[in-house]
């Protein structure tokens, strides 16, 4: 499957930490900007700020609305998946920082004692890497979601070994 080039405006949508842990916190699940803000220690105002973003650029998509406490009308949203179906050429420094910093704030809020980590110093071709690893996401991200699955995150960076 080709995957298009992210757009400028894409790209500019993505180069926050903020919009990056939305999109990974409505994966499955909608959540309103008063639950996203709630989770993620924001004013509703800010969080707002990027759900919107994320809407004008094609990330999440509100859902039918609903009736939140008090009667008041609430409008979920849900990530399209986009974000992950979108290649870059090349990957702004920007959206490289946010989505570190985005993994940073994600093992903070789980706690350190929740990551399951693996470090391997090998000499490869760092290309055929990154095709051979995003070959494995691309078919994992494919699957049906297993029943009695765990709902996971993953972050896999490769850097020069030195």
């Amino acid at each position: 499957m080709e995957r298009p080039i992210a757009t400028a405006e894409q790209a500019a949508a993505l180069a926050s930490d903020v919009r990056l842990r939305i999109i990974r916190l409505t994966h499955e699940t909608p959540m309103t900007n008063k639950e996203l803000a709630e989770r993620l220690g924001k004013d509703p105002a800010t969080t707002l700020h990027h759900v919107r973003k994320l809407v004008a650029t094609g990330f999440l998509e509100p859902q039918a609305e609903r009736a939140g406490n008090r009667g008041a009308r609430e409008v979920p949203y849900l990530s399209t998946g986009l974000s992950w179906r979108l290649r870059w050429d090349p990957e702004p420094l920007a959206t490289k920082e946010a989505v570190l910093q985005a993994f940073l704030g994600e093992v903070s809020e789980v706690g350190v004692d929740a990551v399951k980590q693996i470090r391997l110093v090998l000499r490869t071709d760092p290309e055929e890497l990154k095709r051979r690893i995003t070959a494995l996401f691309l078919e994992l991200a494919e699957e049906p979601a297993h029943p009695d699955g765990e709902r996971v995150a993953v972050y896999l960076a490769v850097y020069p070994g030195g």
